[in-house]
């Protein structure tokens, strides 16, 4: 980067890795030049102490007079430079570096940045076409360009006017209620549970048959689509019954055990994450579930939830599968305990009866509240999904 007052700089590098050391000085650069090794320093002089000469001069004489007395025939070292000049203390001008002792001039090929964009120390910003090589300008922070893509550029061709302190444009908006309140409810879960995740994954070969094989009944029956929610369901109530713990809650001292199941299940809008409730799911069957689910979303999507749509809630259901996530750590929607994450569908090899098989395989989460639930409960219920949903008969069989 230029220092404070504007010096323009020479500096070596070898074929593939930079061996550069920084040298700030203000001496003449010949007096820099006859005490400084070549392969340590940079080399650097002020410019407001030449202001009889351009500043492409000096670089070129400055490089000129390196190769000279510094560079034997044949090193595998490379000089590159780099000018700036200044109109102000904010503001300076990027201009076309040295581009060897037989290229006097380049096509200014791509420019890599656009105005407005942050430019890193040392972050390309365009690209010059040479007969022998491609050379990248590096520096500061983008104001404008000068010169156009297509140019016949030359040493010293300004370029671009870099902005010392300009920022990219920024949007400040407030915080939508719905966001805030999202927001608000997390980290209040995030600070009063003891939140631990505990995985396992489902071979869904069974449930996907089931579906296709019933899909048209079912539709023709009870005018909806059977969904793979609706198995989740289903599936999370058995597991809620055999582990009701799970669809427990604490209470200052207490433990409140609920001998109803509510299930929320989260629904991504446009304005937010929205989690409404199915009430009564443990006396429900697939097409109850199915219909409430299409009822809730729609009324997600068209903004006109009530707020007793949302209301209470013993165990969460998030589907990250629809988002196309492979796997996650779910957040506990408070006041609940648990909270189930489904994912995406992946095919991937598994071993079915000692063969190795192509499955559609999915990972599930179960985050739960420690202080209340303990990891073999946790896992119990985990697994109890499982065996639900690789073999949908156990519902019918109760077992």
């Amino acid at each position: 980067m230029p220092h404070s007052n504007d010096p323009m700089y020479c500096c070596m590098r070898f074929t593939d890795h930079p061996e550069i050391v920084s040298l700030l000085d203000t001496r003449p650069a010949k007096e820099l030049l006859t005490c400084q090794k070549l392969q340590q320093s940079t080399f650097s002089f002020d410019s407001s102490r030449f202001p009889m000469l351009q500043a492409d001069k000096v670089i070129i004489r400055l490089h000129s007079y390196l190769r000279r007395y510094y560079m034997p025939s044949g090193s595998p070292y490379q000089l590159w430079s780099r000018s700036f000049a200044s109109d102000n203390g904010d503001k300076f001008e990027a201009v076309v570096p040295f581009m060897g002792e037989s290229v006097t001039d380049g096509t200014l090929a791509t420019f890599l940045k656009k105005p407005g964009d942050r430019v890193e120390a040392d972050e390309p910003i365009a690209q010059i076409e040479t007969d022998k090589m491609l050379q990248v300008l590096n520096l500061g922070l983008l104001k404008s360009f000068i010169a156009s893509e297509g140019d016949t550029v030359t040493p010293g061709t300004k370029v671009a006017i870099i902005s010392k302190s300009a920022q990219p444009a920024e949007t400040h908006v407030p915080m939508p209620r719905l966001r805030k309140r999202i927001a608000n409810r997390l980290k209040d879960s995030q600070n009063t549970f003891a939140m631990l995740t505990t995985f396992n994954e489902v071979d869904m070969t069974n449930l996907m048959k089931l579906r296709s094989d019933y899909k048209d009944e079912f539709v023709s029956k009870h005018g909806v689509k059977l969904g793979l929610m609706s198995c989740f369901v289903k599936a999370a109530v058995s597991a809620l019954q055999n582990q009701p713990i799970v669809n427990a809650v604490i209470d200052g001292d207490d433990i409140i055990y609920r001998d109803y199941i509510d299930v929320s299940v989260a629904v991504g809008t446009s304005k937010g994450l929205v989690v409404p409730v199915i009430r009564d799911a443990d006396n429900m069957n697939f097409a109850d579930i199915e219909k409430g689910i299409n009822n809730l979303a729609k009324k997600a999507t068209e903004g006109a939830l009530s707020i007793d749509d949302m209301a209470g809630g013993t165990f969460t259901i998030s589907n990250g599968g629809v988002y196309g996530s492979l796997i996650s750590t779910p957040i506990i929607n408070p006041p609940q305990s648990a909270i189930l994450g489904m994912h995406s569908i992946v095919q991937r090899p598994v071993v079915v009866n000692g063969n190795i098989l192509a499955r559609p395989m999915m990972y599930l989460a179960l985050t739960y509240d420690h202080r209340l639930i303990d990891g073999r409960e946790a896992v119990f219920f985990l697994r109890r999904i499982k065996d639900v949903v690789e073999d949908p008969r156990r519902l019918l069989l109760d077992i």
